[in-house]
């Protein structure tokens, strides 16, 4: 049985899954009851959608936190369980030297912005095919494998 992926538009087995990297923002719409019920609702269909390979970066990790303690003043007890939660669920990439000089090549090629670069650089080093960001622009290739897919159009 072939099924067709809704956030891609691409068609795949059951058991196949698509290794990703989930931007900053997909998560805090997850985490956020904000005013915009939709973005939230698809935010936590897409995290935790079961064929999906997850990965961050600890940019990632670090943006969510600081925009969880500013937005609703999170505990640090709290924080720590942010942390171990992503570490347990997800493939988390840290960021080295080779990860910024890629970012610094992205900037220059595509335009991207300085923090934008280092996620998609930790998204090629991750061997990812799909980078699901509401920031970047939709349908974006980069370096012919990976795809930038907004998942709220």
């Amino acid at each position: 049985m072939v099924m067709q992926n809704h956030w891609l538009g691409k068609k795949f087995m059951p058991h196949e899954k698509i290794n990703c990297f989930v931007d900053s923002n997909i998560w805090l719409y997850g985490f956020l009851k904000t005013q915009d019920i939709d973005k939230s609702n698809r935010a936590n269909k897409l995290i935790n959608d079961s064929n999906l390979n997850i990965t961050v970066s600890t940019q990632v990790i670090n943006e969510v936190c600081i925009n969880l303690r500013k937005k609703t003043k999170i505990s640090e007890s709290g924080l720590e369980t942010v942390i171990k939660n992503f570490y347990h669920r997800y493939s988390v990439l840290t960021i080295e030297e080779h990860t910024l000089l890629k970012a610094s090549e992205l900037r220059q090629h595509y335009n991207l912005s300085f923090w934008d670069s280092l996620m998609v650089s930790s998204a090629l080093q991750a061997n990812v095919e799909v980078f699901y960001s509401e920031d970047m622009q939709h349908n974006l290739i980069i370096h012919k494998t990976l795809k930038i897919v907004n998942p709220f159009l």
